[in-house]
């Protein structure tokens, strides 16, 4: 495979439809209480790998951004089209975030794993509801400080 296939095969796309983004966010955020509310910790390793496939692969091959992307979001009808690489960040900065809960809730530190995931599905919260990307605010905040 060569570099141009390569970067197809990893391609996030640009612009996003913030819509469809929120929710995404959406759907983390009722799969996170899901499991906050069922206390079935395992699952964080599920959510982490949901967003590893969003940072990788977009949407493409994440059941959470299908659905949001091919189903809800076609059914609302609404577009409104913003940056991918803030999204992309975001989605990186939400998969630190569910790894370093599934890693505490493996390693027996439940409480700080539960406290991990309530700020991650604050953040989603936020998008999913107010439209505000604390990734893509981070982003934003890294590439003024590089100029």
């Amino acid at each position: 495979m060569g570099a141009p296939a390569l970067g197809r095969f990893f391609a996030f796309p640009n612009p996003v439809n913030e819509y469809a983004a929120r929710l995404t966010a959406a759907l983390v955020l009722v799969f996170g209480l899901a499991i906050a509310a069922t206390g079935a910790g395992w699952l964080l390793w599920v959510l982490a790998f949901g967003f590893l496939l969003r940072v990788l692969w977009g949407p493409r091959f994440s059941p959470l951004a299908l659905l949001a992307t091919r189903v809800i979001a076609p059914r609302l009808g609404r577009t409104r089209l913003v940056p991918g690489p803030p999204k992309r960040f975001a989605q990186g900065v939400g998969l630190v975030v569910s790894l370093a809960a599934a890693v505490l809730f493996t390693a027996g530190l439940e409480t700080a794993a539960w406290v991990t995931l309530a700020a991650l599905l604050a953040a989603a919260a936020l998008e999913a509801f107010a439209g505000f990307c604390l990734g893509c605010a981070i982003f934003a905040r890294f590439r003024a400080a590089a100029r």
